[in-house]
């Protein structure tokens, strides 16, 4: 029998930040740094690791961790007033212990965690608007991991917010991967001031430095890593935008926190909310949730494997 006690633990980190701990009965596992919400690591059934962390990675608050899934709030990039990809994920946050309740299918059989962050006097400074940002991250019997993000407006006046799950992925060679999913959209080219353009492919490859943001993109999308025949699907919920990045061999260099070789093994795919920002009013609340699932692959989409995950 699996013992419930069993799937979470607290830990602390070299700088003594605490961290979560999450099994599920056959292996998997996901570990959630209280520094920026963070996750840091999600292991398959095998002990592999499923998301990117560079060697040259900062571990050390203030600054955030290079790898894993970042919560970008209340801005994305650098299109705002506040620091890159904004403050949320540079934070120390707390566990809540007695969090609104999500409806039941979101705990059923997972173990999980609830985080809360809400803004220092610092923060109020910089981004004038009260909120309270909670955080779920839960693991399933299948290894499935999701993010469920709730923004409420505790402000007596509205706010917008950009917002993105900045989720790093290990792959095994970003010359051999494909992304599925996105073709015929349009996007905006990061790298050419913002321009919009249409997806010309039948899939996206990767030849050089790649920052997009495809709008109104589909619930699901699919990397293909053929090397080692693993796919991740990448399903949203409340996210209509979807970025990718890979930095590539120049601008790689330019990064402290990032080795020169590392844009092989690794690719950025977010959940992402960016070219409209969201909007709250007094009271209001916003939900925004990724789930990602990681499945031994064919060379196609299967659109079975969407299905029989309720997508």
């Amino acid at each position: 029998m699996w013992d419930q006690k069993e799937a979470s633990e607290i830990i602390k980190d070299w700088n003594g930040v605490d961290q979560v701990l999450l099994r599920n009965p056959h292996g998997a596992s996901a570990k959630i740094s209280l520094h920026g919400g963070q996750v840091i690591s999600w292991r398959n059934e095998l002990g592999e690791e499923l998301l990117f962390t560079s060697n040259k990675a900062i571990f050390k608050p203030p600054k955030s961790m290079r790898g894993g899934i970042q919560i970008c709030y209340p801005q994305f990039g650098d299109c705002g007033s506040l620091d890159q990809h904004g403050f949320a994920r540079n934070k120390i946050w707390v566990i809540d212990e007695n969090p609104p309740p999500l409806n039941s299918n979101e705990s059923l059989g997972k173990s999980f965690v609830d985080l809360l962050l809400k803004p220092s006097e610092d923060d109020l400074k910089q981004w004038p608007h009260s909120f309270e940002f909670r955080l779920r991250v839960s693991l399933a019997v299948d290894g499935d991991l999701t993010l469920t993000s709730r923004i409420r407006n505790i402000n007596g006046k509205p706010f917008s917010f950009s917002f993105a799950y900045h989720t790093y992925l290990s792959v095994s060679d970003i010359s051999e991967v494909r992304i599925e999913g996105l073709e015929t959209l349009d996007y905006l080219d990061n790298l050419s001031q913002r321009q919009l353009l249409t997806e010309q492919g039948d899939a996206i490859t990767f030849e050089s430095e790649m920052d997009r943001t495809y709008l109104r993109s589909p619930k699901v999308v699919a990397v293909l890593d053929h090397e080692r025949k693993r796919t991740y699907v990448i399903g949203k919920e409340g996210l209509p935008d979807t970025v990718v990045w890979n930095p590539w061999e120049k601008k790689s260099k330019t990064m402290a926190d990032f080795g020169d070789e590392e844009y092989k093994s690794m690719l950025c795919v977010d959940g992402a909310a960016v070219e409209r920002p969201i909007t709250l009013k007094p009271g209001e609340e916003w939900t925004g949730r990724l789930i990602l699932t990681a499945v031994k692959s064919s060379f196609c989409f299967d659109q079975l494997e969407l299905q029989s995950k309720g997508f």
